[in-house]
């Protein structure tokens, strides 16, 4: 553990406070790390190479090929036959494929369809209908291809998902410590004023009541100190779910890290906020989440296009150029159609074509489903947008009452305790203006730190977390 902590030290660069013991972990830095070591984002990228690699392998369709068939027999010192046959095959794109071979064939029985002795050959086969435009290797390589574009889409849909949460596990830390740190300062406040009373007490300048009300108001902050620190331990493991080492070692963070104080000094009233309609134009333009159901729609067309297929007749021709011997440019007597050559045709169709028009059918009815389903997303996420955008702009109205809410109460606490010592309040309602600035001091801390979840939430519903 104590390895992972001295890691997690150096990833993070943190700044010395002014206590040595104390170390800052900022905004920037928590999301570089899960960016860049959190399991998830790992597998986000594995999900990109795992494309990748069925991607080369639906190439493989498209691989040349060569074999070699040999077949030998002897029996009783006679050879029967003695037949090798070495051919290369090229597929291609547009469905041709292209094929040259040599032959040899001998022996007393052999095959009388094989050309005697040593021959060679070069020739090609053909779609004229069916499979011509679209055949099963193009349709797997080009959906492969697609898959990877897609699977690139759904990687920034999983970081755009982890960073959201992440950010809302360091805005909770945040909002937790900052609430444990007012109300130790007052716990701190508080000891010294109930010294302070009963040293007055002691010389008979103040009653023995005056005692008993600052050591319950200082009880009662002691106890709402400690369940803050519980919070903030509790939100301190929360955020440590998603801090993990290079060597994928979950890192726990220390109570020695404390949140960096810098959130606090951009003014959030005169914040720019982003234009949604802006927002919303560049997600549907650039969310991962509607550009995989752009690459499924793509995906989809392919498969219709395979299917339509069915429908069309078979017909294949097959042509090979023929030649003595092993030297298939050297024949005199070779001519296209009139002397060496071997050529086939293959016609065929079903009569009904039930199976073809069913499965276009069921192809044409999944693209309709996808559509229908990308439309719908494509409002919810607009939607999204808009109600996470009116709750920034709310918080941000709420932040301006609430830091004038506090500089009153504050005016009020600081007249309040200059009326205590000069004897004309009393403790009662000292302790209860303090009560109300803590309230708002508070408050306002939880707005503030609501009010940058909310800037991110809008950022993660418009797919823009990187």
């Amino acid at each position: 553990m104590m390895k992972g902590i001295v890691f997690l030290f150096l990833i993070f660069s943190l700044t010395a406070q002014a206590s040595d013991s104390l170390k800052i972990l900022s905004e920037e830095q928590f999301v570089e790390i899960v960016r860049t070591y959190h399991p998830v984002a790992r597998q986000a990228q594995l999900l990109v190479d795992r494309a990748r690699a069925e991607l080369l392998a639906a190439r493989a369709g498209f691989d040349p090929q060569f074999y070699v068939y040999a077949d030998r027999k002897t029996f009783d010192g006679k050879v029967y036959y003695d037949y090798t046959h070495p051919q290369v095959k090229i597929p291609t794109w547009f469905g041709m494929e292209v094929k040259a071979g040599l032959e040899e064939n001998v022996g007393s029985f052999r095959n009388p369809e094989s050309s005697e002795g040593q021959s060679s050959y070069m020739g090609l086969t053909m779609p004229l209908l069916k499979n011509l435009v679209m055949d099963k290797r193009r349709a797997a390589l080009r959906q492969a291809q697609l898959f990877r574009e897609q699977s690139k889409a759904e990687q920034l849909l999983m970081i755009n998902d982890l960073l959201m949460d992440a950010y809302d596990a360091y805005w909770q830390w945040v909002n937790t410590y900052e609430t444990f740190q007012i109300l130790a300062d007052a716990v701190r406040v508080n000891e010294q004023r109930l010294s302070l009373i009963r040293l007055g007490y002691q010389q008979g300048e103040r009653p023995a009541i005056d005692t008993t009300e600052a050591l319950t108001q200082l009880q009662s902050f002691e106890l709402a100190r400690e369940q803050a620190r519980l919070e903030w331990r509790n939100s301190t493991f929360m955020l440590s779910n998603y801090l993990w080492s290079a060597a994928s070692v979950p890192v726990e963070l220390p109570e020695t890290v404390v949140p960096d104080k810098r959130w606090q000094i951009p003014s959030i009233p005169n914040a720019t906020l982003p234009v949604m309609q802006e927002l919303q134009q560049q997600a549907r333009a650039e969310h991962p989440k509607l550009n995989m159901y752009g690459f499924k729609l793509d995906m989809l067309e392919v498969e219709k296009r395979l299917k339509f297929q069915n429908l069309l007749p078979t017909a294949n021709v097959s042509y090979n150029f023929l030649s003595k011997g092993y030297n298939i440019w050297n024949n005199p007597n070779a001519a296209l159609f009139s002397n060496n050559f071997k050529y086939g045709l293959e016609i065929g169709l079903p009569l009904r074509l039930s199976q073809g028009r069913g499965e276009y059918r069921a192809a044409k009815i999944k693209i309709q489903e996808t559509r229908l389903d990308l439309a719908q997303e494509r409002l919810a996420i607009d939607n999204k947008i808009q109600s996470y955008f009116n709750e920034l702009s709310l918080l941000r109205q709420q932040v301006v009452i609430a830091e004038k809410a506090f500089a009153n109460h504050q005016r009020l606490f600081n007249g309040e305790d200059l009326r205590f010592k000069a004897g004309e309040s009393s403790l009662f309602l000292l302790n209860a203006r303090e009560n109300k600035v803590l309230e708002a001091r508070q408050k306002l801390v939880q707005l503030k730190t609501k009010f940058y979840k909310a800037y991110r939430a809008v950022g993660w519903a418009a797919g823009q977390l990187r």
